[in-house]
Protein backbone atom coordinates (compact mmCIF):
# COMPACT_ATOMS: atom_id res chain seq x y z
CA UNK A 1 0.00 0.00 0.00
CA UNK A 2 1.33 3.43 -0.97
CA UNK A 3 0.83 6.65 1.00
CA UNK A 4 -2.35 8.44 -0.04
CA UNK A 5 -2.27 11.47 -2.29
CA UNK A 6 -3.95 14.69 -1.04
CA UNK A 7 -7.19 14.05 -2.94
CA UNK A 8 -7.29 10.52 -1.53
CA UNK A 9 -6.64 11.83 1.97
CA UNK A 10 -9.68 14.07 1.52
CA UNK A 11 -11.84 11.04 0.66
CA UNK A 12 -10.49 9.23 3.72
CA UNK A 13 -11.19 12.31 5.87
CA UNK A 14 -14.78 12.50 4.61
CA UNK A 15 -15.38 8.80 5.29
CA UNK A 16 -13.86 9.17 8.75
CA UNK A 17 -16.15 12.13 9.38
CA UNK A 18 -19.15 9.99 8.45
CA UNK A 19 -18.08 7.29 10.91
CA UNK A 20 -17.41 9.77 13.71
CA UNK A 21 -20.71 11.57 13.26
CA UNK A 22 -22.63 8.33 13.55
CA UNK A 23 -20.92 7.23 16.76
CA UNK A 24 -23.00 6.07 19.72
CA UNK A 25 -23.20 8.43 22.69
CA UNK A 26 -21.27 6.36 25.23
CA UNK A 27 -18.66 5.30 22.70
CA UNK A 28 -17.99 8.93 21.80
CA UNK A 29 -18.00 10.00 25.43
CA UNK A 30 -15.55 7.39 26.68
CA UNK A 31 -13.21 7.78 23.70
CA UNK A 32 -13.25 11.55 24.18
CA UNK A 33 -12.50 11.25 27.91
CA UNK A 34 -9.49 9.12 27.01
CA UNK A 35 -8.39 11.61 24.35
CA UNK A 36 -8.64 14.47 26.86
CA UNK A 37 -6.48 12.46 29.25
CA UNK A 38 -3.94 11.70 26.49
CA UNK A 39 -3.57 15.40 25.63
CA UNK A 40 -3.34 16.27 29.33
CA UNK A 41 -0.57 13.70 29.79
CA UNK A 42 1.27 15.36 26.91
CA UNK A 43 0.75 18.79 28.47
CA UNK A 44 1.99 17.84 31.92
CA UNK A 45 4.88 15.87 30.47
CA UNK A 46 6.00 18.76 28.28
CA UNK A 47 5.84 21.09 31.30
CA UNK A 48 7.86 18.66 33.39
CA UNK A 49 10.52 18.42 30.67
CA UNK A 50 10.93 22.16 30.15
CA UNK A 51 9.73 24.06 33.25
CA UNK A 52 13.23 25.14 34.31
CA UNK A 53 13.85 26.55 30.81
CA UNK A 54 10.49 28.39 30.86
CA UNK A 55 11.54 30.10 34.08
CA UNK A 56 14.36 32.10 32.47
CA UNK A 57 13.75 34.48 29.51
CA UNK A 58 17.09 33.54 27.93
CA UNK A 59 16.09 29.88 27.60
CA UNK A 60 12.35 30.30 27.04
CA UNK A 61 12.52 29.46 23.32
CA UNK A 62 14.55 26.33 24.00
CA UNK A 63 11.96 25.34 26.58
CA UNK A 64 9.15 25.68 24.03
CA UNK A 65 11.10 23.58 21.53
CA UNK A 66 11.69 20.86 24.11
CA UNK A 67 8.07 20.95 25.23
CA UNK A 68 6.98 20.63 21.60
CA UNK A 69 9.14 17.55 21.12
CA UNK A 70 7.32 15.86 24.02
CA UNK A 71 3.79 17.12 23.36
CA UNK A 72 3.27 15.29 20.06
CA UNK A 73 2.91 12.05 22.03
CA UNK A 74 -0.60 13.17 22.99
CA UNK A 75 -1.96 13.24 19.45
CA UNK A 76 -0.08 10.03 18.60
CA UNK A 77 -1.98 8.29 21.41
CA UNK A 78 -5.29 9.72 20.21
CA UNK A 79 -4.80 8.69 16.57
CA UNK A 80 -3.03 5.36 17.05
CA UNK A 81 -4.61 4.05 20.26
CA UNK A 82 -8.10 5.38 19.59
CA UNK A 83 -9.71 8.55 20.84
CA UNK A 84 -12.11 11.32 19.94
CA UNK A 85 -10.48 14.76 19.98
CA UNK A 86 -12.56 17.88 19.40
CA UNK A 87 -9.85 19.77 17.52
CA UNK A 88 -9.27 16.93 15.07
CA UNK A 89 -13.00 16.43 14.66
CA UNK A 90 -13.37 19.90 13.19
CA UNK A 91 -12.35 18.11 9.97
CA UNK A 92 -15.89 16.68 9.88
CA UNK A 93 -16.74 19.97 8.16
CA UNK A 94 -15.30 18.45 4.97
CA UNK A 95 -17.97 15.72 5.10
CA UNK A 96 -20.63 18.36 5.76
CA UNK A 97 -19.53 20.30 2.67
CA UNK A 98 -19.68 17.06 0.67
CA UNK A 99 -23.27 16.57 1.92
CA UNK A 100 -22.35 13.26 3.53
CA UNK A 101 -22.97 14.50 7.10
CA UNK A 102 -25.69 16.79 8.41
CA UNK A 103 -24.77 19.87 10.43
CA UNK A 104 -26.82 18.57 13.36
CA UNK A 105 -24.92 15.26 13.58
CA UNK A 106 -21.59 17.09 13.34
CA UNK A 107 -22.59 19.43 16.19
CA UNK A 108 -23.76 16.45 18.24
CA UNK A 109 -20.32 14.88 17.84
CA UNK A 110 -18.58 18.14 18.73
CA UNK A 111 -20.61 18.70 21.90
CA UNK A 112 -20.20 15.16 23.23
CA UNK A 113 -16.50 15.05 22.41
CA UNK A 114 -15.82 18.52 23.81
CA UNK A 115 -17.42 17.61 27.14
CA UNK A 116 -15.54 14.30 27.26
CA UNK A 117 -12.23 16.00 26.48
CA UNK A 118 -12.90 18.46 29.31
CA UNK A 119 -13.61 15.66 31.80
CA UNK A 120 -10.47 13.72 30.86
CA UNK A 121 -8.21 16.78 30.96
CA UNK A 122 -9.43 18.10 34.31
CA UNK A 123 -9.15 14.60 35.79
CA UNK A 124 -5.43 14.49 34.94
CA UNK A 125 -4.95 18.04 36.27
CA UNK A 126 -6.57 17.00 39.55
CA UNK A 127 -4.42 13.88 39.84
CA UNK A 128 -1.26 15.87 39.09
CA UNK A 129 -2.10 18.31 41.88
CA UNK A 130 -2.93 15.53 44.35
CA UNK A 131 0.22 13.61 43.41
CA UNK A 132 2.48 16.37 44.70
CA UNK A 133 4.44 16.53 41.45
CA UNK A 134 3.94 20.30 41.23
CA UNK A 135 6.58 20.55 43.95
CA UNK A 136 9.19 19.29 41.45
CA UNK A 137 12.28 21.46 41.08
CA UNK A 138 11.86 23.06 44.52
CA UNK A 139 8.29 24.09 43.68
CA UNK A 140 9.26 25.71 40.37
CA UNK A 141 7.02 23.38 38.34
CA UNK A 142 4.04 24.57 40.37
CA UNK A 143 5.08 28.18 39.83
CA UNK A 144 5.47 27.71 36.07
CA UNK A 145 2.09 25.93 35.95
CA UNK A 146 0.50 29.06 37.44
CA UNK A 147 2.47 31.34 35.12
CA UNK A 148 1.35 29.48 31.99
CA UNK A 149 -2.29 29.43 33.09
CA UNK A 150 -2.30 33.13 34.03
CA UNK A 151 -0.85 34.05 30.64
CA UNK A 152 -3.60 32.11 28.88
CA UNK A 153 -6.48 33.67 30.84
CA UNK A 154 -4.92 37.10 30.33
CA UNK A 155 -5.09 36.99 26.53
CA UNK A 156 -7.51 39.31 24.76
CA UNK A 157 -10.35 37.71 22.79
CA UNK A 158 -8.75 38.53 19.45
CA UNK A 159 -5.32 37.24 20.53
CA UNK A 160 -6.77 33.94 21.74
CA UNK A 161 -8.88 33.62 18.58
CA UNK A 162 -5.97 34.02 16.16
CA UNK A 163 -3.68 31.83 18.25
CA UNK A 164 -6.43 29.20 18.12
CA UNK A 165 -6.67 29.44 14.34
CA UNK A 166 -2.94 28.92 13.81
CA UNK A 167 -2.84 26.09 16.32
CA UNK A 168 -5.54 23.91 14.83
CA UNK A 169 -4.44 24.62 11.30
CA UNK A 170 -1.26 22.74 12.21
CA UNK A 171 -2.98 20.13 14.39
CA UNK A 172 -5.39 19.17 11.61
CA UNK A 173 -2.52 19.04 9.13
CA UNK A 174 -0.89 16.56 11.52
CA UNK A 175 -4.10 14.48 11.51
CA UNK A 176 -4.27 14.88 7.71
CA UNK A 177 -0.71 13.54 7.34
CA UNK A 178 -1.46 10.62 9.65
CA UNK A 179 -4.47 9.70 7.47
CA UNK A 180 -2.23 9.65 4.43
CA UNK A 181 0.54 7.51 5.90
CA UNK A 182 0.48 3.76 5.33
CA UNK A 183 2.71 2.67 8.24
CA UNK A 184 2.78 3.22 12.00
CA UNK A 185 6.13 5.02 11.76
CA UNK A 186 4.80 7.20 8.94
CA UNK A 187 1.83 8.25 11.05
CA UNK A 188 4.11 9.06 14.00
CA UNK A 189 6.39 11.26 11.89
CA UNK A 190 3.39 12.89 10.22
CA UNK A 191 2.05 13.88 13.62
CA UNK A 192 5.34 14.80 15.28
CA UNK A 193 6.57 17.74 13.21
CA UNK A 194 3.39 19.86 12.90
CA UNK A 195 2.69 19.42 16.64
CA UNK A 196 6.29 20.30 17.48
CA UNK A 197 5.86 23.44 15.39
CA UNK A 198 2.58 24.49 17.03
CA UNK A 199 3.87 24.11 20.60
CA UNK A 200 7.19 25.81 19.81
CA UNK A 201 5.27 28.69 18.24
CA UNK A 202 3.09 29.18 21.33
CA UNK A 203 -0.31 28.72 19.71
CA UNK A 204 -3.51 27.94 21.65
CA UNK A 205 -5.16 24.50 21.70
CA UNK A 206 -8.55 24.34 23.43
CA UNK A 207 -8.17 20.77 24.70
CA UNK A 208 -4.61 21.29 25.93
CA UNK A 209 -5.85 24.38 27.76
CA UNK A 210 -8.40 22.15 29.50
CA UNK A 211 -5.34 20.85 31.36
CA UNK A 212 -3.06 23.88 31.51
CA UNK A 213 -5.56 26.31 33.04
CA UNK A 214 -7.29 24.01 35.59
CA UNK A 215 -3.82 22.84 36.66
CA UNK A 216 -2.84 26.48 37.21
CA UNK A 217 -6.05 27.19 39.14
CA UNK A 218 -5.36 24.23 41.43
CA UNK A 219 -1.70 25.17 41.87
CA UNK A 220 -2.78 28.72 42.76
CA UNK A 221 -3.96 27.38 46.14
CA UNK A 222 -0.32 26.94 47.17
CA UNK A 223 1.11 30.27 48.38
CA UNK A 224 4.72 29.27 47.71
CA UNK A 225 3.91 28.38 44.10
CA UNK A 226 2.27 31.78 43.72
CA UNK A 227 5.24 33.58 45.24
CA UNK A 228 7.73 31.84 42.96
CA UNK A 229 5.60 32.44 39.87
CA UNK A 230 6.10 36.24 40.02
CA UNK A 231 2.62 36.62 38.50
CA UNK A 232 0.98 39.96 39.29
CA UNK A 233 -2.02 40.17 41.58
CA UNK A 234 -4.10 41.43 38.65
CA UNK A 235 -3.18 38.42 36.50
CA UNK A 236 -3.93 36.07 39.39
CA UNK A 237 -7.39 37.60 39.73
CA UNK A 238 -8.07 36.56 36.13
CA UNK A 239 -6.99 32.99 36.87
CA UNK A 240 -10.46 31.69 37.77
CA UNK A 241 -12.87 29.07 36.47
CA UNK A 242 -15.05 31.72 34.87
CA UNK A 243 -12.07 33.32 33.10
CA UNK A 244 -10.96 29.88 32.00
CA UNK A 245 -14.18 29.45 30.04
CA UNK A 246 -14.93 33.03 28.98
CA UNK A 247 -11.47 34.51 28.38
CA UNK A 248 -9.80 31.46 26.90
CA UNK A 249 -11.93 28.46 25.94
CA UNK A 250 -14.56 30.43 24.00
CA UNK A 251 -12.20 32.40 21.68
CA UNK A 252 -9.66 29.55 21.37
CA UNK A 253 -12.38 27.04 20.51
CA UNK A 254 -13.80 29.33 17.84
CA UNK A 255 -10.29 29.83 16.45
CA UNK A 256 -9.67 26.08 16.47
CA UNK A 257 -12.86 25.52 14.44
CA UNK A 258 -11.73 28.04 11.84
CA UNK A 259 -8.13 26.79 11.75
CA UNK A 260 -8.92 23.11 11.36
CA UNK A 261 -12.41 23.05 9.89
CA UNK A 262 -12.07 25.92 7.44
CA UNK A 263 -8.37 26.18 6.57
CA UNK A 264 -7.88 22.41 6.28
CA UNK A 265 -11.20 20.57 5.92
CA UNK A 266 -13.17 23.05 3.82
CA UNK A 267 -10.09 24.35 1.99
CA UNK A 268 -9.10 20.91 0.68
CA UNK A 269 -12.72 20.01 -0.06
CA UNK A 270 -12.97 23.16 -2.18
CA UNK A 271 -9.73 22.38 -4.03
CA UNK A 272 -10.36 18.71 -4.73
CA UNK A 273 -14.16 18.50 -4.85
CA UNK A 274 -15.82 21.85 -5.48
CA UNK A 275 -13.22 23.33 -7.82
Amino acid sequence: MKPLKPAEILDYTINTGIDKSGGRFFKLLFLSIMAGAFIAFAAEGSNMAAFNLFYEPATYGLGKALAGAVFGTGLMLVVLCGGELFTGNTLILAAVCDKKVKVYTMLRNWVIVYIGNLIGSIFIAYMMYQSGLFTSGADVLGAVTIKIAAYKTGLSFIQAFYLGIMCNWLVCLAVWLSYGADTMSGKIFGIFFPIWLFITSGFEHSVANMYYIPAGILAKANEHFVELSHVSAEALNYLTWSSFFVNNLVPVTLGNIVGGGVFVGIAYWFVYKKA
